[in-house]
Order: C-alpha cells, then structure tokens, then sequence
C-alpha cells in the first residue's frame, strides 16, 4: 500500500488542478508519467491546463441563448437515452496502482466517463461499435477491449462489476446482431465519423498539444490526434443544438455552450474562416426540424444510409425511396435530377407531404436496396469511410446502370411491362411497381381506358396515394443503362454521347513532354482517323482495317486548339491522355481541325459541363482542385479556357463559373498548385498529372498577363482600371500630389523604360516604393503608357468626334456631347478615363504647391491622350474640359462627393496641424500601428512622415498609451507578415514609410516588448569574433519546371562575416555552394507550420538582387540560444555593429497628436496661413462643391 500511497501524494496536487480539464487523467500520464514531480508542476502551469474550466463557464444570461432557460437542461448528449450509469474506478495503463473515480454513461453509442455526475462534457468516449468484448481481471475489476485498445476499470463491488459486463456485452452483441443482418457492404470501419464537414488540427486554449477537431453533422468531435480519430476514440462531443460561434481575433474563435466555451485558435486568418463556417452550418442543421427524419428514422433500416451504411442519414433521394448520408446525397447529386432527386430530411419540409413520408416508412432502404443492391460483389461495395471516387463509381453502377438491380421477368418486354404497372398500381404492392418503373415500364404509358388513361390515374382511380406518389415522383425519372465496355476501365461510368467523325490527319509520333519546339511539316505523317464508339483511331491508310493506335474517350484529360501556324501545319491541335503522353496533329484546314476538336471535345466532356463547349476554347479538359470550406480533399473539375477566361464546371455545383484571369489579384504556383486569387475565393488548381498540368500553368500564366498595347489587353483592377495605370496612380497620390512640376518633368529616360516594360510583363509583381522609384520616373511611366497604347484612350474611332465636341459653344450641348462619347467608349477606356481625370482633377487642387493647373496639366496630357504632335490645341480643351466639369459630366454621385469631401477635409485639417507645429514636411499619410497585438482596441493611427524611424515610432506609441519603459525593457517596432507567418524587428534607425509602402495586405506593424534583445546583447558583447559559423537546417524554395517543388530541410553549414553569407555542403568543404551579400537579406524571425519545419527556432530569409529577382529560403536551428546568436549576428554585420542604442534617446514625439478618427488615407499639406485654411474647411463642409466649381 506504501507504493500507491506515495503515488497518490505524488499527483494529489496535479489532480486538484486539473480535475476539470477535457483531458482524461490516463491521456496526461502517458504524456508526463515518467518526468520528475517537480517538473510536472510548471508543466501544467505553462500550459494552462486547468484553466479551461475558469474561462469556460458562461454567464447566467448568456446560457440561455438558445433555450431561454438553462433550468432542467440536461447535457447536450442526454438526447440519448442513458442506458447504464454509475461510479467506477479508472485505472490509467501506465500504472496499476494510480486509480481515479470516474462517473460513467452509456447509452447506446458511447461508453463515456467523466470527473462528476453533473459533468457535461466527458474527458473520454468509446464507441459501442468499437468494443470487441467485456472480459473480467479480478477484484471487482474488468476491461473493455477495443481492436486497438483496453481500458480498464473498477467497480465497488463484484456485483456491480457483473451488471457492467452483462450490460455493456449485451450491447456489443444486439450491435454485431444488427450488423449482420443489414447488407455487409454497409459496415462502418470503427472510429469513421459519418458526414465529416471540417476536420483537422486546432489549438485549443488550456491544451498544451493542437486537438484533432472533427465536425460531423450536428456534432463537433474532439480527438487527441488523428490516430484516436481513426480508432473512433476522442475526449468529448459537444451537440451544436446549444453552440453558438463567435469570432475573437484574426485567428481565433470561441465555440459558446451554456456549460463551457471553448477557444479555438488556426492556423491564417483563412483557416479560421473555414471552421467559423462549417461549425456555423453544423449549428444549422442542428437547429433544423427534424420531425420528418425521426418518423424516417422510425423504421430501423432507414437509420443507416442505402449506399455506404453510415449512421443517421439526413438526406433521401425522393424518386429512389432511399435515405443517405450527406457525402453520398453530395454524389447523388452528381448523377442529375433524371436519376436521382435529392432532397433533406431536416431542412426541406416542404417537400415531406404525409404521402411522402409514408412512402419512406413503407419502401425505404430495406425495400429498395432488394432491388438496386441484390446482386453487389463485397469488392465492389462502399463503406463510411470510402472516397468520393469510389462512392461515384459505386452510385453510378447502382443507381444508373442498374448494375446490381433485381431483373424483373418481363424485363425487355416493353408491352407487357406497361401491362403489369397498369394492373400493379391499384393495388399496396410498392416494390413489384418499384421493380417495373426501374426495368422499362413507362410511368405515363396508355392504360388502355379512356377515362383513366395512364397508371397514375388508375392509381387515383383506386385509392391507392402511395403509388400515385411513387409515380409522381419518377415521371421524368431516366432508366438504368449498361454502358457497353467494362465501366470499371473508366474513368467516369456515364453514357458519353456517341459521336461520328473521320478524315485525313497528320500526325506526330506520342511525346512523354510539352511541345516548346515548332514542329516542321516533315514530322508529321498522315494517318487516316476514325471517331466512333467512344474510341479515337488512327490508321496506316483508308484502307487499313487495324488501327495503328486508339485513344479512348475516357483516358484524354486535356484537348488543346492551337494558334495558327504554330506548327508546319496551319491548324493543330494536341490531346493529353491519362498515361502522362501527347499527341499532335494537323491540318492546312481550320475548319476541318475546328470539327475535329469540337468532335473530340464532345465526346469525352462530362455531360453536365457541356455548356463548356459553346465556348471557342483553346483548352479544355478535367483538373484537380480545392477551394472553399474543405481543402483538405481536392475534387475534380471540369475547365475550358477563352482567350482570358477560365470556364469552369466544379464537382459541388450544377453552372458554369467564370474566373477573369487578368482581374485575379494573385497568381503564383505554390508546391504543386496553381493559386488564383479573386476578391471573394481562392482556387487552388492542383497538378495531379505533370505533363498536362504544366501546359495548363504556362497557358493561364499567359493569359492572365498583358497580351498587348490596347486598355482591354493589359491585367486589370476590380474597377476594370488598368493595374499599370492604378499602380501610377496610387503612387503619385501618395508621393508626388505636392511635387513641383509633377508631369511636366521628365523622369530619367533608361529607368522610365525599364520601369514600364516590368509593368507590362506583370503589372500585378510590381510594388512602386518610395526611395527605389522616383515621382518623375512613374509620372513619365503613366504618360508613356497612354502615349504609346495601339489603339488611344479615346480609341481611333471615336477620337475625331471627341476633338470636335471641343469646339461646341453652347456649354449645355457641349457636355451633352462628352456624355454621349463617353458612353460610346468600351468599358475598360470608360473606367480608365474617369479614374485618370479624378486623378488630374486632385493633382491641380494642389496647383499653389505643384504649379500644375488644368490648363498647364491639359497642355501635357492632350497630345499625350490624343497621341498627336501638340499642334492641334483641341486635344488640350478636351482634357481640361474634362477636368473642370469633373462632377457633370462623368456624373458624380452623392455618395462619391461625401468621399471627396472626408478625403479633402482630412487633407486640409492635417495641414492645419503641421502648421500649427511649425512643420512642413510633404508626403506625411496616417497608418494603423498595433500595441502588442492586433486587434481593434490596440489600434494606433499615426501619421508617418518621410523622416520618421522606428525608435521615434515606437515612442509615440508609447506615449499616447502612457506607457513609461522601465530598464531592461526593449519595446521595438515589429513587421508582421501573416500570410509567412514570421516577424521581422525594425532596427531603431530604419526609416518607416518606404516599409509601409511595400507592406502586403497580410502584413502590418505592431509595436511590442523585444524579449530577446537582452540575451542577444549579452551575446554580443562576449563574443570574440565578428563572424558566425555552424550547422543550420536549410530549405531552399526553388522552381522546377515552373512548380515551385522544395526540396526539403537538409543539414548544412554556414559562415557569416561582415560582407556576406556562405552556404557550405558540410564542414570540409573547401567551395562555398551559395553566397549572398548580407545588405541584400531581410531576415523574419519564423517558419510558415505548413513546411513542417524540423525545429520552431527559424527564420525566414529573403533575398532581392540588384536586377530585383527574388529568392525565399529557410534556416532552422536546434535551440532557441542558436536561434537568438545567429539573429543577434544578422543584425550586428547589417548595421555595422549598431544593434541597439547605447543610451535610450529619449526622441519622445513632440508632433501633436493626431485625430484618430482620420482613418488610412494619404495626407499632403497645403500651403496658406492657418486662418485662410480653416476658412476653407468650413466652406467645404457647408456645400461640397465649392472647391469643386472653382477649379
């Protein structure tokens, strides 16, 4: 007894801290059970383990969101009836003196325990499904055993240990009796969740480990880990009838019960995005009716889903009388409304009259699956856990082309099938009308009485409803049909559309790579070619009866129609097929090659993406892909692209879907996906065969840049402005509004050209800064632009017109006309006109600073726009035409004047405050900086003049919080990227607005306490030499073959000096494999989790040469001391030994303080005393339109 005595003591004080936790006390002590007791103390205080249960309980008030009243509410998962409960003792597996009291629950799916009887949420479950058997130990002790498991447990007496076995082992015998009496295919494997919405890792507040969270209907599942989750063993459900989700930080969400709220944290901000929605849906379906599922549910084979056998199916196909789960309605739904109509047994009320209702309780899944399941091989049948494909493939033998189905004896017998159904539907014999509706017979065939002239009205005629409802349901219901061939080759089992075509091709020999040559017409040789049947064949000659190849429908993924004369034949198109091959052919005849494609094209595309082919695509074919909630399963797509337009028919949806690719706001190639990013969604296009997915990455790549000199050609915004003209534009108002002379300088001509021709190649890579690019370069940039496009601004059709309408006297008709011509523009011209003259209209404002007026800016932007030599002075009363009557002519709302009117006044009163401070600094705009962390509460909005450093940021954040920095505090100013998920310390010299003009979306600054600088000097300061060398971990993000494929983290060895960093192979090695001058690395303090990085102490590095190519690589070290020495090095050689001030300037801002409430948006001063600038503020405030007419 000493032994468990000194045991018990040992972990008393553990369990009074962590008696409330989610965690079973076993979990805890296979985790820790063999570290010294001193050590597990500060464990669980590190991790917080015991305060779930203090954060956890809501107030009074907000349990009863749901229910009004927490009063006589029991746990969420008493909805099933209890069937055993009681004490029992737990004894943990690694010690068989350590026992815990547990209160234990079954019912009639879990074995569940936890701490108390009041408890709501459990610290474990055990599926019913996955307990092999109930064995006795001895000493009112007994086990339950599962297939990976045991658990064992003891009662207070050999009597009670009894009545546990006898109940829990009658409940694992009626379930393997259940089972074996429904159809084997249906078995679910132990663990396997049916309908899984949302599954993967979270952290969740109070663990110290990420949780395996898994949302499944109506129910969210917490597991330790994936591999609890694959055994079907996990720590608690909770019933998301009484849930509620809110949204907490940029990534974190609280999951709010009326007993508990669970914090939950992800990974991005998107992550996040997509657990809020699914554990919101999952609330959803929860709160749905579900009357008409529990008297579906009544009858016991309709608990289990048709199909694939998994637990409370909630959605039916109304026309089959099956009910199913959720992922296997998802495939039905594949199949079209012609085979199977799915609707939901919670959510679709309107559709469940009593008729229908009945039906189900009548026919249902017992019935129906005697007919559409008699015949299914155990090789061929589903279970829970099979996959989409595997469930396609299964359903579309099922259910359309009746693989397995019961024949009925008149079966091909079409006049005595109609016979039978006539007599058959005035009586209750469901399945006999079921088994002949399904073998041929005609639901509106000719009863052969006039007066009840089919089998429905025979039906009504009888008073029989349920067969008139039957009927109802499958008048337009499409009979099984077996494909000739073995379905089980294809890739899709459905009846593709028989097409006919033949004639003379030429052809090249297969290739196992892309075409990037031109082929000469001396490698191709002509074959005779036959579509039919499916089945692409090629022949010696028209005579020949084998074929000297077949390509079957099925096989090819991908078909492309060339550009003419991209090969020694006019006309060319290319097929890609599953086995990684390509084949060419060609014609001299477009039309005859137009046919063939088309042909092709319609004979292997999906029939539900057939709209695909109205389209004059260039490529077509089926593709991998991920996007919205569930990314962790890709799906398959069909994709045709048209000039720069990717059609797409997606596997969740019954439309076609265009993605403009020259408005993507990103485009780049992330290990093996292609990302597209628009403004509500991501698409991830995945490569699952190299060789046709590069075609596809080369060919989107290309059309989604700019393809030519007209506004339509080039990449463009939302707004359908040009990105080049945007970008200008952006730059110039935040940099140059004030500038002296702004367009009527020239930029230097070399880095004018240079600057618009990387604008051209990827307008969307480019990120104009302050100190790289000057306000004359990008002024003369945007000029060249309009200057040198193909077709005008005002395009060549129109801008005769637009000269003459100069001339009108009559101001009426003359604005009149300028409307009209505007109107007649295309819209990317009419887009880009507006944006450009909105633009000019701000820079003259300004004119007292930049000595621009409308008539200076209309002598240099009319023959630019115009395109003409300067002579005709018409051009020039265009622009300023244009500029001066801004509001009327382009029609200016009141929505928009407001918005010119907060962005003016807020220019003028930032004016006033830098005037009243004695200071004239130009080019000053306000930021968002954050106070230790980000989020709204924290916010600082701080003007940000050209000057300021992040020493002088930080202290004037700290100032308007009154916060006083005591010794040893080291408060910096941090660079965040979210998106890398690694942070960057601004050095307290480094200047902050060209920073802030080169942060991303994903990126900001916060302003918090720098913990590792005082080791880092302490370092410094008893270091001998100036250089570093060691191991680090290396990975390299490098572009094979346009994939930006990595190659992993792999051991190598560094040495930094004061000029650059050296990569060596290993220690011996005598030649450098990489080096990098140490000016041209911004270093970020982690690694993205995604890379599964072999330590957490990296950084994230990357490099920008001279030409401003970009390199990302990472380095791992093995301790966090490496980590700070290697960063403290960095620092040391980037900035000359300069790594943080000897002595704290006291550099407190003596700028007076800003108005919060100004927002993000670009400040210029103006020029005037303060009294004529408070004059103009409170006229602009009293009528909007004064400054505006007096241009």
């Amino acid at each position: 007894m000493s032994d468990k005595d000194d045991a018990e003591t040992m972990r008393g004080r553990l369990r009074s801290e962590r008696v409330n936790s989610l965690f079973s006390e076993d979990e805890l002590i296979e985790d820790y059970y063999d570290q010294p007791a001193a050590n597990d103390s500060s464990c669980w205080n590190d991790y917080g383990l015991s305060t779930l249960q203090s954060s956890g309980t809501v107030s009074s008030r907000s349990s009863s969101m749901h229910s009004g009243s927490t009063e006589g509410l029991d746990a969420p998962a008493q909805l099933l009836p209890i069937i055993k409960a009681g004490w029992l003792d737990k004894n943990p597996p690694q010690g068989s003196y350590i026992y815990q009291k547990r209160w234990v629950k079954l019912d009639a799916d879990y074995l569940r325990y936890f701490d108390s009887e009041k408890d709501t949420y459990s610290k474990r479950f055990i599926p019913v499904t996955s307990i092999a058997r109930v064995a006795s130990i001895g000493d009112q002790k007994f086990e339950v055993i599962t297939n990976n498991r045991t658990f064992a447990f003891r009662a207070e007496s050999d009597a009670d240990r009894n009545e546990w076995m006898r109940t829990l082992q009658q409940m694992v015998d009626e379930r393997k009796f259940k089972g074996l009496n429904r159809i084997s295919l249906f078995q679910p494997p132990t663990g396997a969740l049916d309908s899984v919405d949302k599954c993967g890792l979270l952290e969740l507040r109070g663990f110290k480990n990420k949780l395996y969270v898994v949302v499944a209907g109506d129910k969210v599942f917490l597991y330790k880990n994936a591999e609890d989750y694959r055994q079907g063993i996990g720590i608690t459900y909770i019933e998301m009838n009484v849930g509620n989700v809110k949204d907490v930080d940029r990534r974190g969400f609280d999951l709010t019960t009326p007993y508990r709220i669970f914090s939950f944290s992800a990974d991005s901000d998107q992550e996040k995005d997509e657990w809020v929605e699914a554990m919101q849906q999952s609330i959803a379906e929860a709160l749905s009716n579900s009357e008409v599922a529990e008297k579906i549910w009544s009858v016991e084979a309709n608990r289990f889903c048709a199909d694939c056998g998994s637990p409370k199916p909630d959605w039916a196909s109304v026309n089959l009388c099956v009910v199913i789960c959720k992922r296997c309605a998802g495939e039905h739904r594949g199949l079209g409304p012609s085979i199977t109509k799915v609707r939901s047994l919670k959510m679709d009320r309107k559709v469940w009259t009593e008729e229908l209702i009945e039906l189900f309780c009548q026919v249902g899944n017992c019935v129906a699956n005697q007919f559409w399941a008699a015949n299914v091989p155990p090789s061929e049948a589903i279970h829970v856990a099979s996959g989409s494909q595997e469930r396609r493939r299964f359903l579309i033998a099922k259910y359309k082309e009746g693989k397995y189905r019961r024949y009925h004896p008149l079966f091909g017998n079409q006049e005595e099938l109609n016979k039978a159904l006539c007599a058959t539907v005035t009586t209750s014999d469901l399945a006999e009308t079921q088994s002949l509706v399904f073998c041929g017979a005609e639901v509106s065939c000719f009863s052969g009485d006039p007066d009840f002239p089919n089998p429905i009205a025979l039906a009504e005629q009888a008073g029989q409803k349920l067969q008139m409802e039957f009927l109802l349901h499958n008048k337009s219901s499409e009979i099984p049909r077996v494909e000739a061939g073995n379905s089980e080759e294809k890739q899709y089992s459905v009846i593709l559309p028989s097409v006919t075509h033949n004639g003379f091709l030429f052809k090249t020999p297969s290739m196992a790579k892309l075409v990037h040559e031109r082929k000469s017409r001396e490698e191709f040789s002509r074959r005779w070619c036959t579509l039919n049947d499916s089945i692409f064949s090629y022949y010696e000659n028209d005579r020949n009866a084998v074929p000297n190849g077949e390509i079957k429908m099925e096989e090819i993924v991908c078909l492309v129609n060339n550009p003419p004369d991209t090969h020694g034949y006019e006309s060319t198109f290319e097929i890609y097929i599953e086995s990684e091959r390509l084949y060419l052919f060609g014609l001299e005849n477009p039309e005859a090659i137009r046919k063939w494609v088309k042909s092709i094209a319609k004979s292997f595309i999906h029939p539900r993406a057939d709209e695909l082919l109205s389209h004059d695509f260039e490529r077509i074919g089926r593709l991998q892909y991920k996007g919205g909630l569930n990314l962790a399963r890709a799906k398959e797509g069909w994709f045709a692209l048209t000039q720069s337009i990717l059609y797409a028919f997606f596997e969740d949806s019954d439309k076609e879907e265009a993605v403009h690719l020259k408005k993507l706001q990103e485009l780049s190639v992330q290990g093996d996906s292609l990302v597209l990013v628009e403004r509500r969604r991501t698409l991830y296009i995945q490569g699952e065969r190299k060789l046709d997915f590069l075609g596809w990455v080369a060919a989107i790549q290309k059309a989604a840049g700019s393809s030519g000199d007209t506004l339509s050609e080039q990449q463009l915004t939302e707004s359908d402005i040009p990105v080049i003209v945007d970008r200008c534009i952006d730059y110039i108002t935040q940099c140059g509004l004030t500038s002296e002379g702004i367009y009527r300088k020239s930029g230097q001509n070399s880095k004018t050209t240079n600057l618009l021709e990387m604008l051209r190649k990827d307008a969307r890579r480019v990120r104009l800064k302050e100190g790289e690019h000057q306000v004359d370069d990008v002024s003369n940039t945007l000029k060249r632009f309009f200057r040198d496009l193909g077709d005008g601004l005002f395009t060549k059709e129109f801008c005769q017109d637009w000269l003459k309408a100069a001339a009108i006297d009559n101001e009426e008709e003359k604005i009149g006309q300028y409307r009209q011509l505007l109107s007649s523009l295309p819209v990317v011209n009419r887009a880009t006109v507006k944006a450009l003259i909105n633009h000019l209209y701000r820079v003259q404002y300004f004119s007292e600073m930049n000595q621009m007026n409308t008539h200076n800016l209309a002598i240099v932007f009319g023959p630019t726009l115009f395109q003409t030599d300067g002579k005709d002075y018409k051009a020039g009363r265009v622009v300023e035409d244009l500029i001066s009557r801004y509001v009327v002519i382009f029609s200016v709302d009141e929505q928009e004047m407001r918005k010119q009117q907060d962005e003016i006044t807020a220019i003028i009163k930032m004016r006033i405050a830098g005037s009243s401070s004695g200071t004239q600094q130009a080019g000053d705009f306000i930021c968002t900086v954050y106070l230790e962390e980000k989020k709204t509460e924290a916010e600082q909005h701080v003007k940000i003049p050209a000057t300021m450093t992040a020493e002088e940021l930080t202290f004037e954040i700290l100032e308007r919080r009154k916060i006083d920095t005591k010794e040893k505090e080291y408060w910096s100013c941090f660079e965040v990227n979210e998106r890398e998920e690694a942070e960057r310390p601004l050095h307290y010299s480094e200047k902050v607005l060209p920073i802030l003009h080169g942060l991303g979306t994903d990126s900001y600054l916060v302003v918090k306490k720098h913990l590792s600088m005082e080791n880092m000097l302490i370092y410094l300061a008893s270091r001998v030499s100036d250089s570093k060398h060691g191991m680090m971990k290396f990975r390299e993000e490098r572009n094979l073959l346009g994939l930006g494929l990595s190659t992993g983290f792999h051991d190598r060895y560094f040495i930094l000096n004061n000029s650059c960093l050296r990569l060596y192979k290993e220690v011996r090695s005598h030649r450098p494999e990489k080096e990098w001058p140490v000016k041209n690395l911004k270093v970020y303090l982690g690694i993205k989790k995604k890379l599964r990085p072999p330590s957490c102490w990296g950084f994230t590095v990357f490099y920008e040469n001279e030409k401003h190519e970009k390199q990302q690589w990472y380095l791992c070290c093995d301790t966090q001391m490496e980590l700070r020495e290697w960063f403290a090095s960095f620092l040391y050689v980037q900035n000359g030994g300069n790594v943080w001030p000897s002595e704290s300037s006291k550099v407190r801002a003596s700028r007076t303080q800003q108005d919060s409430r100004l927002g993000n948006i670009s400040l210029i001063p103006l020029r005037g005393n303060e009294n004529e600038m408070r004059n103009s503020v409170a006229a602009f405030a009293a009528d909007p339109l004064t400054l505006l007419r007096n241009v």
